[in-house]
């Protein structure tokens, strides 16, 4: 099969094509006919070393896949409800840069009717991502407000559209006013150019002073301190990234006073049933939205699978809205 293997540690440019063996699928596992896959963050932090693959995953990037199925026991596929050629979106471990991939059954999900596999392929990292923090762990409800940082990446514009679909209010961070138009106009009710506003003071005047519910934040860094002081009093700061810097100083009596939850997680090195159970809650409460119209992908760019250096390049530039994702017919 094709594929798009890493090199050598270091920029685009390591990313080359190249033939690998089939996978195989093991017990629990479906094996996928890959037609689209989506870029995401960790899939750069791996290219330059820094993202080490879980034991027992393919040192190929690609941490989701949408395709048909081609492959595995009687028993998996009735586990998951699927049979061969049914069409399916993935989240897997690593693997994902190649024409087939090994998937765990519990981690397929049919594709929502109405989209294409280019579409499909950019839901399962980011819906995850989003569902397992902003609603698992944070447990946004209607009628609280969300704080994005950096609402217009994949994981932005899917919280997005998941939390105004439940009635909460969103405000986003983004880094142009290109980007806060194009979130507006995705959903998003405020949007707050980091580089010319504070979005703790901006978040404290939209929001009358109460402050923001829930934090998703990809930054970390100093964005710790300055999201205590625009929480609200039993807010819940989810971390998912540190793209800012794994140092914070933090004001610990805020921390108290505002008896504000403060949680980190990463999700590829969960367990296969973890993410099952997360499947499975998409599959019933969110693939609705999607299929009638009130979600949607939204996609910048699509790449040949040859051109993967290409896009990690624009993902990097981080002048993208929406999704980047590799086509592989």
């Amino acid at each position: 099969m094709r594929a798009i293997e890493i090199t050598a540690p270091g920029g685009p440019e390591v990313l080359q094509p190249c033939e690998r063996p089939l996978p195989v699928p093991k017990a629990g596992e479906l094996l996928i006919a890959v037609q689209a896959s989506g870029i995401n963050r960790p899939d750069v932090l791996q290219r330059k070393g820094l993202y080490p693959m879980p034991p027992g995953v393919s040192d190929l990037p690609g941490l989701e896949i949408a395709g048909t199925v081609a492959g595995g026991s009687a028993e998996d596929l009735a586990v998951a409800g699927l049979a061969i050629g049914d069409a399916v979106c993935a989240l897997v471990a690593g693997g994902g840069y190649a024409e087939f991939c090994v998937a765990p059954a519990g981690q397929c999900l049919p594709v929502p009717r109405g989209l294409t596999m280019i579409e499909a392929a950019s839901l399962p990292e980011t819906f995850f991502t989003v569902w397992q923090n902003v609603f698992g762990i944070a447990k946004l409800q209607g009628g609280e407000t969300l704080l994005v940082q950096g609402g217009s990446s994949g994981i932005g514009v899917t919280a997005i559209q998941l939390a105004k679909a439940i009635g909460a209010q969103v405000i986003v961070t983004a880094g142009s006013d290109e980007k806060c138009a194009a979130c507006v106009a995705i959903g998003a009710d405020h949007a707050i150019n980091y580089r010319t506003q504070d979005f703790a003071t901006e978040v404290k005047r939209i929001t009358s002073g109460k402050g923001a519910h829930v934090i998703l934040d990809m930054v970390a860094g100093e964005y710790l301190g300055l999201e205590l002081a625009c929480a609200a009093e039993d807010g819940r700061i989810a971390v998912i990234a540190v793209q800012g810097g794994t140092a914070s100083q933090i004001d610990a009596g805020l921390l108290l006073r505002k008896r504000i939850q403060l949680t980190g997680s990463t999700l590829r090195p969960r367990s296969v049933a973890y993410k099952t159970a997360i499947a499975q809650e998409l599959k019933a409460q969110a693939w609705p939205l999607i299929e009638a119209g009130r979600v949607k992908p939204v996609i910048h760019q699509v790449f040949a699978a040859d051109k993967a250096s290409e896009a990690h390049a624009l993902m990097e530039s981080s002048t993208h809205v929406g999704k980047i994702v590799l086509s592989w017919v």
